[in-house]
């Protein structure tokens, strides 16, 4: 079985991918979790605290994988705070991308505004100089995104059903995320939505996209500073109900 590794038990196994021998008929994610520590003892501090994804959707403890599933390992995402709808495709405009190119924001509001929209609500995060939390508040020099591209663009569409589901009156929603290397000033994210009117909605859909895209897409930091660099992971633990409502698509 192999097995992906993102962010810190990348860096712990010195490798994005790992084999793990397990019999033909599978084993439990729990029993993953232990057989990973023991096959590979440089990942045993971090494997029970890491989350598991099956075939690109959370998977937990009781649950069995078989050897041809696609099984990832990686930490909770970075950043979040502890703040379904149908498969159908949305009438109105929907952007849904992990990208390493620049995010102009220009572009993205011509792409998704239409002539029904009055109201256009845009979040953008930003690498910023310094980081509050650590001593001294020494200086970011750049910060590098990575992603599980396949999950995490599967889990922003699940935020933008989320999100519909939640402001029904809102239209367009778009959901870009950076990964690489980018530097202070740089626009690392953006959430933009589009309504009719300001009081459809849009801001508070805003708000949500954001907050449910720190907890439950698969995207890491790794900080740089002049004391040398490390992964950012944040502390939110999805549950069942943070699953994808039907297939992966």
């Amino acid at each position: 079985m192999k097995i992906k590794l993102f962010a810190t038990l990348k860096e712990r196994a010195q490798a994005g991918e790992i084999e793990l021998a397990v019999d033909s008929d599978g084993l439990t994610v729990a029993a993953l979790r232990q057989t990973v520590a023991q096959q590979y003892p440089a990942l045993a501090p971090l494997v029970q605290q890491a989350l598991v994804a099956v075939n690109r959707e959370f998977a937990f403890n009781s649950e069995r994988v078989k050897p041809n599933d696609e099984v990832a390992l990686f930490p909770p995402v970075s950043g979040g705070l502890p703040d379904q709808a149908g498969q159908t495709r949305p009438a109105w405009p929907e952007i849904i991308e992990i990208t390493p190119a620049p995010i102009d924001l220009n572009a993205l509001q011509q792409a998704l505004t239409t002539p029904d929209d009055g109201a256009v609500v845009i979040f953008t995060g930003t690498v910023r100089a310094y980081t509050q939390a650590r001593a001294g508040k020494q200086m970011t020099s750049k910060l590098e995104y990575e992603a599980y591209t396949d999950m995490a663009i599967a889990k922003l569409r699940q935020v933008a059903r989320e999100m519909r589901a939640q402001f029904p009156a809102i239209h367009g929603i778009a959901l870009v995320q950076r990964v690489g290397e980018m530097v202070i000033g740089e626009p690392t994210v953006a959430v933009a939505v589009c309504a009719g009117h300001r009081g459809d909605g849009a801001f508070e859909a805003a708000r949500y996209g954001i907050d449910r895209l720190k907890q439950i897409v698969p995207v890491w930091k790794r900080e740089t500073r002049p004391d040398g660099s490390s992964w950012i992971e944040g502390d939110y633990i999805p549950a069942p109900e943070d699953r994808t409502a039907g297939p992966v698509i």
